[in-house]
């Protein structure tokens, strides 16, 4: 198993410090040759965007966290984009667990792929609480915990672990990418549900969906992955995602979370 996912691995990044700068650049060019994950990104921004339109019913400042090489900017304008690493692409640096942002001017936070790194997520809840007008919130693409992805993710990455079990929502981040827990999500909304709302009452969790574009992603390779099929693929692999739609809890590798501040 060891040898195959050494194989599928993106040649470009074998090399390459997950935490250093130069992750953005190489990430970056992956992408640009990549119109099968490209297609993916812009649908998680239009998810963040209809989600948005349909929860958060205020007006504010819209901020990116954790941006990355697909910053929601490019398909909506309007939205700043954030990162961990400044580089030209970006408005600025932010760190999530402590905003240099006024007291509720922001209507919505986005973050795809980057709320398991949050080493202290209790911060992050804190700074969002205090950021966020009342009826804003964050909503979070973040990797699903069904049967397939509990599977995979194991197994997928040498610098970030999955463990469902994991006592503590803190993590052992030894930098930006490195340490995380990717199933930090699942481990304080859907299994520690109860001690979130008592320790964050002004946040409610309001909707949670699973993602439908999972075959494409993987196929795709992500980021860090050889793709496995070629681009005049993309419709047929478009027809099964919709076809294996009522099987997402089981398949799908990413969920949608909105969280939503409400008055005291």
């Amino acid at each position: 198993m060891k040898g195959f996912m050494e194989y599928l691995s993106e040649p470009s990044l074998k090399k390459f410090d997950v935490d250093g700068i130069e992750r953005l650049e190489l990430h970056g060019k992956v992408l640009e040759s990549k119109q099968m994950l490209k297609e993916v990104f812009v649908e998680f921004h239009h998810s963040f965007h209809q989600l948005a339109t349909r929860f958060l019913r205020t007006d504010g400042l819209e901020i990116e966290l954790g941006a990355g090489v697909a910053p929601m900017r490019e398909t909506y304008p309007t939205v700043l984009a954030t990162d961990i690493v400044y580089g030209p692409h970006l408005d600025r640096e932010l760190n999530a667990q402590n905003m240099a942002l006024d007291d509720e001017s922001i209507r919505a936070f986005y973050g795809q792929n980057c709320f398991h790194h949050f080493p202290e997520p209790d911060l992050f809840f804190k700074e969002i609480n205090r950021t966020l007008k009342v009826g804003g919130g964050a909503i979070l693409i973040e990797p699903y915990y069904g049967f397939f992805a509990s599977a995979l993710y194991k197994r997928l990455f040498k610098s970030e672990g999955f463990d469902k079990h994991y006592a503590s929502w803190n993590t052992p981040a030894t930098g930006p990418m490195n340490g995380a827990n990717q199933a930090l999500s699942y481990l304080i909304f859907i299994r520690d549900r109860e001690e979130f709302t008592r320790k964050h009452p002004t946040l409610e969790i309001v909707h949670q969906e699973v993602c439908n574009n999972y075959l494409r992603y993987l196929i795709s390779g992500g980021l860090n992955f050889r793709q496995l099929l070629p681009n005049a693929c993309i419709p047929l692999i478009k027809a099964c995602e919709v076809i294996l739609k009522p099987f997402n809890r089981l398949f799908g590798l990413h969920h949608i979370l909105v969280i939503r501040k409400k008055a005291v």
